[in-house]
């Protein structure tokens, strides 16, 4: 638990160092920015001299409809793999920068491909937008905003005025419902971009979540820093906050707000949907739940169960999963040794038993921040020191600049 807290307590403390006070709302993705030519393995900047390397990472991704593969990264930005090579996007300049010339960040903390095709990147300074124009992505197809924001009071539920405050704009997590809405989870709280009703010229147009007045939130929970978001097949909208304040498990219907905290559990790290229905919940503190809404519809139970036993697995190292398309499930840890790779290891479970996979299988760190599987089967492991790595089902391969 102690080292848990150490490193959310570092994360926190990055993000307070790496948060910028501008307040325009849109502006072009600078065209200088762009870091073209294409490399075979992500090449690592060195914008942060003073961090340590251990403390970047791959830290998200995803596949386009074009098969392409990207990449959000703690320190070097944004990577886009066609197959053959990767160009990389980032931001030069974090001293001295004006308005109109910067806003991108290079710690990219989400991404989602929306349904137009559209892939939006959270930040620590608002939200990137891209929108292909061309086969190959290019600079000026990035568009950067900010969520103007506002506070409301718990109490009356009255709009206050907005001043800044550090952190405004981080952006931990995106996700879009079956009705197109585009939903943030912000340092603030949960904002929502609906494309369809979009006609503002200066750019999407937010509203807070908490601004709807048929919400009921009976134990008037805040939803700050949600780090992760899921919507199931029945249209409920789960949400959790990585942090170890966070409010538990919390379950939106679409009316009402109800939370959950299994084991006396508040911090939940990743979300999925099973194949069967379930769902996995996964604590950094407290290990992996399983809850099963068909029970609940049978029997009116609202039942967690903790899985650490079952699979083999320890309670207070994971921090990422998927479940892959023959159903197995993969977690990734956080290692003790962030600096050689560490006692972490990928964790493999096919039903029955669990196996380990470390930089000697050839990993490329054994701490493993995210998990992206590719429409070939292909996973890729993104990792500390801004590793790369994936596995076709046999072997790793690496795609990182040692």
């Amino acid at each position: 638990m102690t080292r848990q807290l150490f490193y959310w307590t570092a994360i926190f403390t990055l993000t307070l160092a790496f948060t910028s006070c501008n307040g325009q709302v849109k502006t072009d993705f600078p065209k200088d920015k762009q870091i073209t030519g294409g490399q075979s393995k992500i090449i690592k900047n060195n914008f942060f001299p003073d961090l340590a390397e251990e403390f970047k990472f791959v830290q998200c991704g995803l596949q386009d409809k074009k098969k392409n593969m990207w990449f959000g990264t703690a320190g070097n930005g944004i990577y886009v793999f066609d197959g053959n090579s990767f160009v990389n996007f980032t931001h030069k300049s974090f001293v001295n920068f004006s308005l109109k010339e910067d806003l991108n960040h290079n710690d990219i903390l989400c991404c989602m491909e929306d349904k137009n095709s559209n892939i939006w990147f959270g930040t620590r300074n608002g939200l990137i937008r891209y929108k292909p124009s061309k086969d190959k992505a290019e600079g000026n197809d990035f568009t950067l905003f900010l969520i103007p924001q506002n506070t409301i009071s718990g109490s009356n539920r009255t709009r206050l005025p907005y001043t800044f405050q550090s952190g405004d704009n981080l952006v931990w997590s995106i996700m879009q419902d079956k009705s197109g809405k585009i939903w943030f989870g912000t340092s603030k709280g949960i904002y929502i971009h609906d494309p369809s009703a979009d006609n503002d010229q200066d750019g999407p147009l937010f509203r807070r979540f908490f601004d709807s007045n048929s919400l009921i939130n009976n134990k008037n929970l805040q939803l700050i820093d949600i780090s992760v978001m899921l919507q199931d097949k029945n249209g409920n909208v789960w949400l959790a906050s990585a942090w170890h304040k966070g409010e538990g498990i919390v379950r939106y219907d679409g009316k009402s707000l109800v939370n959950f905290t299994p084991d006396s559990t508040y911090s939940f790290r990743s979300i999925i949907e099973r194949k069967n229905g379930d769902l996995l919940f996964l604590s950094p503190f407290n290990g992996l739940y399983s809850y099963d809404p068909s029970a609940e519809l049978r029997t009116g139970s609202k039942t967690f169960s903790n899985l650490n036993e079952k699979i083999g697995i320890k309670s207070d190292t994971l921090i990422s999963m998927i479940e892959d398309k023959n159903g197995n499930l993969w977690f990734g840890p956080i290692s003790d040794n962030i600096k050689n790779g560490g006692d972490g290891g990928l964790r493999h479970f096919d039903g029955k038993s669990l196996k380990l996979f470390t930089t000697k299988d050839g990993l490329s760190h054994n701490h493993v921040m995210c998990m992206i599987e590719d429409k070939d089967g292909n996973i890729w492991f993104g990792t500390r020191n801004t590793g790369l790595c994936r596995y076709d089902g046999k072997t790793f391969i690496d795609y990182s600049d040692k």
